[in-house]
């Protein structure tokens, strides 16, 4: 399974900081789908065109089934995260971002400025994270059966096989 982990960032895209919630998400997304999962990572700034770009690179040219993104979401000017994605998808899918929202709720009050969004673009499903590599964690930990759900229907596979429920590594 390929996966794009994308990083939106002006200062890591500089070089002006190590980027900690990429990584991240591979670490959480190997553990949920194993070590057959092939990462694509890529970092780019808070530039609308440039997200978008990159996102239909990962997913038309490289022909990612998941691409995650990290960053961007929150509500200042530079926060673009969103628009970039709706931009190049096909369908969105609004419970993804209001999960991510009503579970961190509980531990952040802040939680709600969030305008994290998923959506899909032909064959691959995109998803947008908070940028803190603690909300990286937290956000993927409770979204992780609809992520294998979404991305077995989308590879055109019965989510609910025998074969897919015992193995998370499955090709």
């Amino acid at each position: 399974m390929k996966i794009g982990r994308l990083t939106i960032s002006d200062r890591a895209s500089a070089g002006a900081y190590a980027d900690r919630s990429g990584p991240e998400i591979e670490s959480v997304l190997r553990e949920m789908f194993g070590a057959t999962a092939h990462f694509i990572a890529a970092i780019v700034a808070d530039d609308a065109e440039l997200i978008s770009a990159a996102l239909c690179e990962l997913a038309d040219e490289e022909g990612c089934h998941l691409i995650v993104t990290t960053g961007g979401t929150g509500i200042s000017a530079r926060d673009v995260t969103p628009e970039a994605t709706r931009r190049v998808i096909e369908k969105e899918l609004p419970g993804f971002g209001e999960a991510m929202r009503m579970a961190a709720l509980t531990q952040v009050p802040t939680a709600i400025l969030s305008r994290a969004t998923a959506g899909t673009r032909g064959r691959c499903l995109i998803v947008n994270l908070p940028g803190k590599p603690t909300a990286v964690r937290e956000c993927l930990s409770r979204l992780g059966p609809a992520l294998r759900e979404g991305v077995a229907h989308l590879r055109g596979e019965d989510p609910h096989s025998p074969v897919r429920q015992s193995s998370p590594s499955h090709e």
